[in-house]
This record gives C-alpha cells, sequence and structure tokens, in this order.
C-alpha cells in the first residue's frame, strides 16, 4: 500500500553511482566522508546496485511517507510534511541504521530491529539445545540484527554429562562456535555483530574472562560479564564468593569457592590489555527493568545487545531512533544561546509516536520475512525452524512494542551553550535534557494508550513501587495518574545507543560522547615552493614542502565562523593557530582525551536514572593508565548507578603488548632486497578508485608479495578485468630502462601478452607504487606495510581511494589473525579503527560496527 498524500509522486527513478556520489557530496556540503556512508550504507539500491536515491533527502520523503502511511491507521495522525519536517536535513529525529536502510525499501527483504537476544527455553544446556542457538543467531544476522545471547545455562567445564565425551567441555569452546558462526555472515558485504554474556556466578567465569586476552580469539563477539552486588561486595570486602550451576538452584549440582578478587583482578587485567570484557551490573539491570516485572508473560531479562544499550530477553528485539539535541540551541555560540525545551518536548512527544510506528512497520517486515521462508524451495523441515524464530520474535515484539529512542550531539550542544563537557554544570544540564526525554517520552506512550491501546500484557499491579516509575510520579504524578487510567503504550522505551555512522550524518558530536578530535592534518607533498605562498607548509628533514590541510569537526567550524572568520581564512589555520583558539573555546578540554573519567561515570549514572533500558558509552583512557585506576573507574560506575561499564586504554588493542625488552635493539641494520628473478608470478585484483575500475597486479616472490603496478582497467588493462593470475616479466626497453610485461594463459591455452604495465601511470601513482614496491622488495612485513600505506596523506580524491584499493591488495596476502582484526576496517580493510561508545568506528570509511 502505498500512501496517497505523499509529498512528492513521482515514479521510482534510478540514478548513475557517480551522480549520487556528486550530489550527496554537495548535500553534506563537501563532505565526502558522510557522502560515502549514506550511498553505501542507507541510499535506497537493488541487488545490483542500481541506485534510487540521490541525496539523503529523497530518503527522508521515502521514511515519512511510510511514517505517515501507518500514522493514518490512527486518531490524529501525524501528516506527512510534518514527519518529513523532522527528519530533513538529519537536524531532529534520525531513525538509525536498520529502520534508516529498510523502512519503505521494497529491495531487501529484511528487517528493521537493530538488535535481537536469543535463549534456551528452560535453561536447556543440550547440545541440541546449544546448536539451535547457533543457527538462530545466524538467521538473524543474514536480516541485519544484531545478537545477544547469553552463556551462563551451559553446563561449567569439567561437568558429568551422557554422552560418549563423560565430561563437558565449557564456554569457552562455544564462545569461539558463535564467533566463528558471526565472522561468516560478516562475508560477501554482512555484517554480523554478537555480544556474549555470562554471570559472575558461572564456575567458568574465569576462562570466559581472558576468553580474549590475545586479541585474536573470540573475535566475531564482544563479551560482557554480569557481575552481581554479591560478587562486588565480596571484592570491597576482601572475602569468597561462591559460584555453581545451575545459577539458581536450590540444590545445584556443582558449588566452586573463589577469592573474589581473584577473578576481579582478572576482569581489570583484561579492560586494561584488551578492553574486553566489558562489566555488566547485573543487579541493577534487573532492580531498574520494567519489563522484568513481566516476567511471567516471557519478559526475564538475559542479556543485551552488541553494543549493551539494549538489555533484552529472548525473542524480544527493539529498534533505534536518535534526537540530535544540537538542534534544540537557539543562537548557538553566543551571549544568548538557550536549549529550547518547549520544542524539545513537543518532538519528544512525536519521536516516540513513531516509534511506535516503527513497530508496526517491523511487524509488517517480519510478517513478509516469514512469507519469504514459506515460499522458499527448501525442504521444511529446515523452514520450520527460521519460521518458529520470526514466530518467537513476532509475538514478542507485539506483546511488548518496545522501543529505543535516544539521543545524540551531546557534546556539541553543550559547547553551543558555551558550557565544557565534564564540569558540574554540564552534568547538571545533560541530566535536565535527559529527565525532560523521560518524561515526555512516558507522558506520550499514556497518550498513545489511550489513543491505541496499551500494551498487551500490561498490568498495573505487576509495577507498583518500580524504582524508575517512582521517579517519574516524583517529577510528574500526572503521567503516573493517567497511565493508571489508560495505561501505557509501550514496556519500554529509553536508551541511549551508539550513534557511529548517523553522527557522520548529523555532522555531530556522537551520543553523549565529548568529541573524539577537534581536528587532525593532513598533508601533500608540493614540487613547487611558489605553490604554497600565502598557505600553510610542513618542510621535513629533507627540505620537501608539504602543504597542510586541517580536517576540523563540523560544530568547532560554526564557532569559528561565529568568530568571524570565513571560510578561506578556516582552510589556512595552522595546528598552532587552532591550539591557541580551541583553548579560547566552549571545546577546551573538551575532547575524548582531556575528559576526567570520573565526571564521565558521573554523567552516565545521572543519566542512567532516566534512561529505562540502558547507555552505551565508553571512558577513552591515555596509555600510562593503570590498573588500579581503572579497578577504582569499575566501582565508582556500580556506586553511581551505572548499568554497564566499558573502557579503552589508547594503544589496548594495536596488537601483542607485552614484549620482551631484552631483546629490543637501537641498532640500526641494513636489508638487502633479494634480486629480482626474469619472471615473477602473480595475482591480479580488481577494485574501484572512485567511479573507475582498476586492477592491481601484485608479482610474487616466494608467494610474498614483492612488487606492484596498478592501472585503469579501461586502458591497456582493461584485458585484466577477469584475469586473475599469471606472471610479470622484467625486460629492457627500447630506451634501456627497465619493463615490465604481463603474461597469462586465455581460456584456449594460448599465452597472452600485454607490454608496459607502468604505461598507464601518471607520475605521482607511479611514484607511490615504486615506493610501495620498494618496502615489499626489503622485506617490510605486509602488516606495517599496510599501515604505512594508510599513513601516506594523499588529499586528492582520486589518490585516496587508490591507496584503499592497493591495500585491499595487499590485505589478500595477509592470513587472518596477523592483523588484529579490531584494528582492521572489515569494509575498506584499513588499520584505522578506533573505540567510540563501546562501537569500534573506522575513521577512513566511516564504518561503524555497532551503528
Amino acid at each position: 500500500m502505498k500512501s496517497t498524500t505523499s509529498i512528492e509522486n513521482e515514479s521510482l527513478k534510478s540514478y548513475p553511482e557517480p551522480e549520487v556520489s556528486e550530489a550527496s557530496k554537495k548535500y553534506f556540503n563537501g563532505d565526502t566522508l558522510a557522502a560515502e556512508v549514506w550511498k553505501n550504507k542507507y541510499a535506497l539500491k537493488n541487488g545490483e546496485g542500481e541506485y534510487f536515491e540521490r541525496t539523503p533527502d529523497n530518503m527522508h520523503k521515502r521514511i515519512a511517507r511510510e511514517f505517515s502511511r501507518i500514522e493514518n491507521k490512527y486518531p490524529t495522525p501525524l501528516k506527512e510534511k510534518e514527519i518529513y519536517a523532522l527528519l530533513k536535513n538529519f537536524n531532529y529525529i534520525i531513525p538509525q541504521g536498520s529502520p534508516m536502510a529498510g523502512i519503505g525499501n521494497d529491495f531487501q527483504i529484511s528487517s528493521l530491529s537493530n538488535c535481537f537476544v536469543i535463549g534456551v527455553e528452560n535453561d536447556a544446556d543440550s547440545y541440541g539445545a546449544i546448536m539451535s542457538l547457533d543457527e538462530e543467531l545466524v538467521q538473524l544476522m543474514k536480516r541485519r540484527g544484531g545478537v545477544g545471547l547469553d552463556l551462563s545455562s551451559v553446563r561449567p567445564k569439567g561437568s558429568k554429562v551422557h554422552n560418549s565425551a563423560l565430561t563437558a567441555t565449557g564456554i569457552v569452546p562455544f564462545m569461539h562456535r558463535f564467533s566463528n558462526s558471526t565472522r561468516e555472515v560478516a562475508q560477501g558485504g554482512r555484517r554480523g555483530a554478537l555480544m556474549l554474556t555470562l554471570s559472575s556466578k558461572h564456575p567458568d567465569a574465569l576462562d570466559f574472562t581472558k576468553a580474549k586476552r590475545d586479541t585474536t580469539s573470540v573475535t566475531g563477539a564482544n563479551i560482557s560479564l554480569k557481575v552481581d552486588d554479591e560478587f562486588i561486595k565480596a571484592v570491597k570486602d576482601h572475602t569468597q564468593y561462591i559460584q555453581q550451576f545451575p545459577l539458581n538452584s536450590e540444590d545445584p549440582k556443582l558449588t566452586k569457592k573463589i577469592k573474589a578478587e581473584d577473578l576481579w583482578d582478572e576482569i581489570i587485567e583484561g579492560a586494561w590489555k584488551s578492553a574486553e570484557p566489558g562489566v555488566i551490573f547485573w543487579d541493577t539491570v534487573q532492580r531498574e527493568s520494567l519489563p522484568d516485572r513481566y516476567h511471567k508473560h516471557g519478559f526475564t531479562t538475559t542479556s543485551t545487545n552488541p553494543c549493551g544499550e539494549i538489555p533484552l530477553c529472548p525473542y524480544d528485539s527493539c529498534r533505534l531512533l536518535a534526537i540530535n539535541l544540537y538542534s534544540y540551541v537557539k543562537e548557538p555560540f553566543t551571549e544568548k544561546a538557550a536549549f529550547d525545551f518547549d520544542l524539545f518536548k513537543d518532538h519528544v512527544h512525536k519521536a516516540l509516536r513513531l516509534m511506535d510506528d516503527l513497530v508496526d512497520l517491523e511487524l509488517e517486515k517480519v510478517d513478509n520475512i516469514l512469507k519469504k521462508i514459506e515460499s522458499d524451495p527448501e525442504p521444511d523441515q529446515y523452514k520450520n525452524r527460521e519460521k518458529k524464530l520470526w514466530t518467537k520474535i513476532r509475538n514478542k515484539t507485539a506483546k511488548g512494542r518496545r522501543t529505543g529512542l535516544g539521543v545524540t550531539g551531546l557534546g556539541d550542544m553543550l559547547a553551543g551553550l558555551g558550557i565544557q563537557y565534564g564540569s558540574e554544570a554540564s552534568i547538571i544540564l545533560a541530566e535536565k535534557v535527559q529527565k525532560t526525554l523521560a518524561l515526555s517520552a512516558y507522558s506520550s506512550s499514556v497518550k498513545l494508550a489511550e489513543e491505541r491501546g496499551a500494551f498487551p500484557v500490561y498490568d498495573e499491579n505487576l509495577e507498583k513501587d518500580h524504582p524508575f516509575l517512582n521517579r517519574i510520579k516524583d517529577e510528574a504524578p500526572e503521567v503516573i495518574e493517567g497511565m493508571k487510567k489508560f495505561g501505557r503504550r509501550n514496556i519500554a522505551m529509553l536508551t541511549i545507543a551508539p550513534t557511529g555512522s548517523t553522527s557522520l550524518l548529523t555532522q555531530t558530536t556522537s551520543g553523549i560522547e565529548p568529541v573524539f578530535r577537534i581536528y587532525y592534518t593532513r598533508r601533500k607533498k608540493v614540487n613547487d615552493s611558489s605553490e604554497v605562498t600565502g598557505k600553510q607548509y610542513f618542510t621535513d628533514e629533507n627540505g620537501d614542502k608539504y602543504e597542510e590541510f586541517a580536517i576540523i569537526h563540523h560544530k568547532f567550524r560554526n564557532w569559528l565562523s561565529s568568530k568571524g572568520f570565513t571560510d578561506e581564512e578556516i582552510t589556512q589555520l595552522k595546528p598552532k593557530d587552532l591550539d591557541k583558539l580551541i583553548k579560547d573555546s566552549p571545546y577546551r578540554q573538551s575532547s575524548s582525551e582531556h575528559i576526567d573519567w570520573k565526571s564521565k561515570v558521573k554523567l552516565q549514572g545521572k543519566l542512567q536514572k532516566w534512561v529505562d533500558h540502558s547507555i552505551s558509552v565508553t571512558v577513552n583512557l591515555p596509555e600510562k593508565t593503570s590498573r588500579e585506576v581503572i579497578s577504582g573507574l569499575y566501582m565508582d560506575a556500580w556506586e553511581a548507578g551505572c548499568k554497564g561499564i566499558t573502557v579503552y586504554r589508547e594503544g589496548s588493542r594495536s596488537g601483542i603488548l607485552v614484549s620482551d625488552e631484552s631483546k629490543k635493539s637501537t641498532d640500526f641494520q641494513e636489508t638487502i632486497a633479494p634480486k629480482r628473478p626474469e619472471i615473477l608470478d602473480a595475482s591480479v585484483i580488481q577494485f574501484l578508485n572512485n567511479d573507475e575500475k582498476w586492477v592491481a597486479v601484485v608479482g610474487l616472490l616466494n608467494n610474498k608479495p614483492y612488487e606492484i603496478f596498478t592501472g585503469r582497467a579501461d586502458d591497456s588493462f582493461s584485458i585484466l578485468s577477469k584475469v586473475k593470475k599469471g606472471r610479470v616479466i622484467k625486460t629492457k626497453g627500447k630506451n634501456g630502462k627497465n619493463r615490465y610485461d604481463f603474461q597469462y594463459l586465455d581460456a584456449d591455452g594460448y599465452k597472452v601478452t600485454i607490454e608496459g604495465l607502468s604505461r598507464t601511470f601518471n607520475e605521482e601513482y607511479w611514484n607511490y607504487a615504486k615506493l610501495i614496491s620498494g618496502v615489499l622488495r626489503h622485506g617490510m612485513p605486509l602488516k606495517y606495510a599496510v599501515e604505512m600505506i594508510d599513513d601516506l596523506y594523499l588529499d586528492a580524491p582520486t589518490l585516496n581511494t587508490w591507496k584503499n584499493g592497493v591495500k585491499r591488495a595487499l590485505l589478500q596476502f595477509i592470513p587472518d589473525g596477523t592483523i588484529p582484526t579490531d584494528n582492521l576496517c572489515p569494509n575498506c580493510k584499513s588499520p584505522a579503527m578506533s573505540y567510540q561508545e563501546s562501537c569500534l568506528l573506522c575513521n577512513n570509511c566511516g564504518y561503524s560496527k555497532c551503528g
């Protein structure tokens, strides 16, 4: 069914990819990264790669039409134009991830849910039950959802089993199984995301905690330990702690006494070394969970989604939507700056309506998935498993109508108001904003219950004296009175989720995080010093000059403009100028490396009081941070009422962390490249350089890259577009210089020779290729060669895409695990990943593991 009140009635029209790139880049005011993220992740396109949206404006009209269609089913519907105005330009309301890509998208049969949790019935721990979980997580991930899975029902290592093994293998082998399944789904353009959790009460908790210590194990999953209050108190009191299995049994089959501090020290060691495991304060989660009051209806929370912001019961799911806080600052960066609470309240009411509409849209999507399963030609014995899975998800979605309304842009909101992030004033204001959101959302849900009906299992008696509702009662008793009369439309509705990709599109800070970096610099070599006259430049030790470009945070540019700087003047600012300006700006001491962790934890704890789900946030710490500081941080987070905590110590996930100092040497050792044979075997890799098809020919010596050639496929390389391997022959040309020819066998077994591989190079490409070939010939490990290529300062868009293509070509020869996958972007293969909001974000292409 199509809306009849459409803003723009037009037939579906396709656009060529170059036009989409150019138009979306213009839409984002020249921000290539934002344009590419939108085009690749959210623009409407079919399976053949045809684009049917030219800019995000087309996408926002598509989403507005669908929301309006659902609104028209109910009383007092929002108008399509009003919905479109809320979405337009990413100003106010932003559906995240799956909803943005999937609403109104008939080309994909996928879910609109960002996250799911699965589980076994009655804590079954048989192989059959565990294998069913493995199948279910794959089925969900292929529909785009991230999955959470608790392992606490799995028998601990050494337990008796009634099969030929005699004893159970424990938790860790199943961690590897689920991780590997996730990595398999992540291949071929799909993205898998998995959270594995375990209770601290489980006898295998220590093994679970240490499972990812070397950064090469369980790489397809995030892991978090669910610690209870009893455990935390035992750590503080230096006493013993009892583990048992089954966890909640009054007559457990296995009990184990441990020194609580021993397990705690391993948790801290893991956080210090590799940022995992995260910690979930499970008793706090359950005390504060409204859905858990409905445990008899199947709403017992067991795990969280991959980034920890949505604790869920098995087979429930959640959809995410964020409100851009910066857009509610009136006259930002001026003395008149103020937060528009009236507009904010109005928009929160409408945002919650749209979130409830999103539940209806998801139910439609699940129905389509069930129809697709029914029509599939495979035998019923296979189809029935997937059908049963989605039926359970549909029932739980309809029963609770759970939503995930959150915020983004807090860091820029504070700066726009002239308030320093992390200050006492910033925490007070942030709490006021989140409290306003919570009260307005719950008020809206009560109004929706009056108009549309309460969620099916709503029962006022089950929610008596709930701490979250008591806080609402103290601030807005009329909301609770309305709830007693009409009920509530949604079982739970608030979160603060990672907004990695979303923040690139809003061009703001992410979630409740501070700005990651206010600026960073790139350099481009110039051959003629006259070219940099009047411009900033850097001169290296060889006297070579490089023009410097500052990549500046969008809203800091706005502050500069408010101080009278023109775009041209901003472009010419040198790093030392920027550093001085930052000190005089509202962004002073407000980037992630400057934020005091105590203020970050205090902020999270204050906001958590007004979030009925949880908060995804990462505390970034300097490399020299001690284990004792991290231990104190975790204790402070528990005492502040946080539901979970994740830290990232700078450099802790870059590979092997501990080295033998005695083996280090500062002596310079010269290397001699092996002489090049006349003939080298070669592999051919195809890639895109902007919109052009290119190929890379990698010459191999002893099966390792020795040299590389690249060229455009529409020139003399066109014949290589379908060639996979051949050989490179080194000869002398008529001018006496070296010439490299490529030779391969065609389909009929005839030798085909392409003369002069360097023919299509322009000078800059050729110089960089010679540099890369030189370091390869002298034996630089591929890991470091790729990192060197990634660090090349290439400002021209074509050079950047050429660089990415060369990296992809070389990465084909790196075995899995050689480069830690936490640092390697699965999209662009660049080792440019950083931690933001419990989420990995690629600073090269904008890929986000969980955004």
